[in-house]
């Protein structure tokens, strides 16, 4: 693949966290007064400077997408590679990746699903604008909604021309949907981690808070040259600090070779991750302490260069974007156990070219959508409760600006509080 987005390691970037950040809200059912059951957004890297998140209203009969009026809308920044959608359902959070306006962009959200942007955080290395760090690649918030969890590539007195370590920055979010100062540690505006952090996941609000963890899962290379996967484990505290809990291999747990995508179920047991090379999905049961441990039948196979993975809002089946074979792999969870088995349905589950993130709507907790970084467009199908199957929605495929990146998906009406069944 060509381009500066169709390499491993931006891949990886663009789908992910993708767990945690769409857990968050599912569960509830739409309060809608017309035929709109959700709102789903998909950033857009674009071809030019500037990024897009197109933003869509779902048919609730049918699942099929209809643009709304303003979209697609400029993303805040260049090269828009994620996003997260608060517990409230009433602010979106998109991380822009690429210099010169490598940033966090909030917007609120409209009664009419339009996001209306608020003053963005920028993410810079520069004489008069050092804030954080540079090119943020994932993003998660906590169960609560008080904090953003966002990884980024480089600290302070690092770049693309001198390499170094990463970190994760904490923002605390203020009741306008504002971001406040980074939490601090000790002097420093950024809690260190390897030098590819590529996905994070925060523990749902199903689990106690003194319970919660953030995981965060980093491509790395041995001195030789060797790529291998680690995902570290961080408790969190009452201000949204982060303290790493140490594990064997390079202070986390092995991960597969190189990893892309991460979510946790909604019971906060057990967690998978994509390995976009071995072409597996690698199952953990969740410890006390928070750490994970490998199921004994993980990894499970995928399709080709897995990226983006997410959890059902039952907490039934796990769903997985493969970039590769242009398909979605569907698994059953054994609630016991955490193991997957694969979900019998149409083969493949066929999506437009080059998937790269994977949601499910809250309202209904029964359309899935995936972004589809080289068709430009947005695929959509029916989930079936009981079985976990698919079926393609009508109309899929559904046009996005250029090079999708990432979906998230919200209720249509913050007052929804009614569970899937």
């Amino acid at each position: 693949m060509k381009g500066n987005l169709m390499g491993h390691t931006t891949k990886a970037r663009i789908a992910k966290t993708l767990g945690a950040s769409l857990a968050l809200g599912l569960g509830m059912t739409a309060c809608s007064r017309d035929y709109t059951a959700d709102y789903v957004y998909v950033t857009s890297a674009t071809k030019g400077t500037a990024g897009a998140v197109n933003a869509y209203a779902v048919d609730y009969q049918s699942g099929a997408l209809s643009p709304l009026a303003d979209s697609p809308i400029p993303s805040g920044g260049n090269n828009p590679v994620g996003l997260v959608v608060s517990p409230s359902q009433k602010f979106v959070y998109v991380i822009n990746n690429a210099a010169p306006s490598s940033n966090v962009q909030p917007f609120s959200v409209g009664t009419d699903g339009k996001l209306y942007p608020l003053n963005a955080t920028p993410f810079v290395q520069n004489p008069t604008a050092t804030i954080v760090g540079s090119n943020p690649t994932a993003i998660s918030m906590d169960a609560n909604g008080t904090f953003l969890y966002i990884t980024f590539t480089y600290q302070n007195g690092y770049s693309t021309t001198s390499p170094g370590p990463g970190g994760v920055a904490v923002l605390p979010i203020n009741t306008d949907g504002t971001l406040g100062s980074p939490v601090m540690n000790g002097n420093l505006p950024y809690f260190p981690v390897g030098t590819n952090p590529v996905a994070i996941v925060s523990t749902p609000n199903t689990v106690p808070a003194s319970q919660r963890y953030v995981y965060v899962v980093e491509q790395e290379t041995t001195s030789a040259g060797t790529p291998y996967g680690v995902v570290l484990t961080f408790s969190v505290g009452a201000n949204g600090s982060l303290t790493q809990i140490p594990g064997a291999l390079s202070g986390g747990v092995a991960a597969g070779t190189a990893p892309a995508g991460i979510a946790e179920d909604p019971s906060g047991h057990f967690l998978y991750i994509t390995d976009s090379i071995t072409n597996q999905l690698y199952g953990y049961i969740l410890n006390s302490n928070g750490t994970p441990s490998p199921m004994v039948s993980s990894p499970f196979t995928t399709g080709s260069d897995p990226l983006g993975v997410t959890v059902d809002p039952r907490g039934l089946y796990v769903y997985v974007a493969n970039f590769g074979s242009e398909t979605i792999s569907a698994f059953a969870i054994n609630t016991s156990t955490g193991a997957l088995s694969g979900v019998a349905g149409p083969a493949g589950n066929s999506t437009a070219t080059g998937p790269t993130c994977v949601a499910i709507e809250p309202a209904l907790g029964i359309y899935l959508y995936t972004s589809n970084q080289i068709d430009n467009s947005v695929s959509g199908f029916q989930l079936n409760p009981h079985t976990g199957s698919l079926t393609t929605v009508q109309g899929t495929k559904f046009a996005a600006a250029a090079l999708p990146t990432c979906a998230v998906a919200i209720a249509n009406g913050a007052h929804a509080s009614q569970l899937v069944q």
